[in-house]
């Protein structure tokens, strides 16, 4: 539904994006990565057709963006991260105006206006002025207008900035329904919501892109997954280590808390090991010691997009 070949912008000798290439399916939920200044809201909008390319392409559906730009506009709802809104016109006025830009008229203009506001929660303040909206309510509105006609595919930018807890729970639940039957691109620097939501993560870092996998991918190249952590009573950490190391299939342990005579530590696996938690619970009971936490760490995205992006951030693209 998505597909970006080697996109690149130029502000003046500036490269903001360089050679970014990626493809969106129908069914995928795509979260967009990258350190401010990385260049994902300018890669966002060359898609959306909001900004020229200098170089690449850019195809929705069957449309080029550039050559058959109506076309391709007409399948795509965006929010972006700053929504242009009327602030003396009602959530209700608004919608119908966007609904007759996108060209529905009659009971199809009516019905899709009444479907955005029930489906994002707009119902009791469908009459009041925008401009007497909470921040919440206003992403809402502009939400709202980006699937005003069920487009096939969703770019949204920060899409749940500004909710709070509850109202973030619902939209990312919308996001992921919606998920099932569209593809959709959101941006996102809450790492949780990648986990939440998204099918699969690319992350750019200075205008390039330099990781793109499913979200359990990046998560085993952090540098604790794999390893096992434990909490082990009455045992000083120097006789725990001492028992882990002699085991062939730890290389390493380290001390994470030491304190009123509990001890919690983790254990880093040797080459090629597999189930070192198994392995470490029976030296552990076969000690006779007191265990009350045994856990392998899946990984955590925010060691890897740190250590993917630790490079100089340049200046805001």
């Amino acid at each position: 539904m998505i597909e970006a070949k080697n996109l690149k912008k130029w502000y003046g000798t500036n490269c903001a994006v360089n050679d970014v290439s990626f493809d969106v399916k129908k069914g995928e939920v795509l979260g967009f990565l990258g350190p401010n200044g990385a260049g994902k809201s300018t890669t966002m909008r060359m898609i959306t057709g909001f900004l020229h390319l200098d170089g690449g392409s850019v195809r929705i559906g069957e449309h080029s963006i550039e050559d058959e730009p109506v076309a391709a506009k007409a399948m795509m709802g965006y929010l972006p991260e700053n929504a242009p809104l009327y602030g003396d016109v009602s959530v209700e006025g608004f919608l119908g105006y966007i609904a007759k830009l996108r060209g529905l008229r009659g009971q199809d203009h009516k019905g899709a206006v009444a479907e955005a506001i029930e489906t994002c929660s707009l119902e009791s303040v469908r009459h009041k002025t925008i401009q007497t909206l909470s921040k919440g309510y206003r992403h809402r509105t502009c939400f709202a207008q980006s699937i005003l006609h069920d487009p096939d595919v969703l770019i949204m930018d920060e899409p749940t900035d500004g909710l709070d807890p509850n109202q973030k729970y619902e939209m990312r639940n919308l996001i992921k329904r919606m998920g099932e039957r569209k593809a959709i691109i959101i941006s996102t620097h809450i790492l949780e919501e990648v986990d939440a939501i998204c099918t699969r993560v690319i992350v750019i870092n200075n205008g390039e892109l330099v990781a793109d996998g499913l979200p359990s991918e990046l998560r085993e190249r952090s540098k604790i997954a794999g390893a096992v952590t434990m909490t082990i009573a009455r045992q000083p950490f120097e006789k725990i280590s001492q028992r882990l190391k002699d085991m062939t299939e730890v290389d390493k342990v380290v001390c994470l808390d030491q304190e009123n005579g509990v001890c919690r530590v983790r254990a880093f696996p040797a080459d090629d090991v597999d189930d070192l938690a198994g392995k470490l619970h029976g030296a552990v009971a076969q000690s006779g010691w007191a265990l009350t936490e045994l856990r392998t760490e899946q990984g955590r995205l925010d060691d890897v997009f740190r250590e993917i992006t630790s490079s100089e951030e340049g200046e805001e693209k």
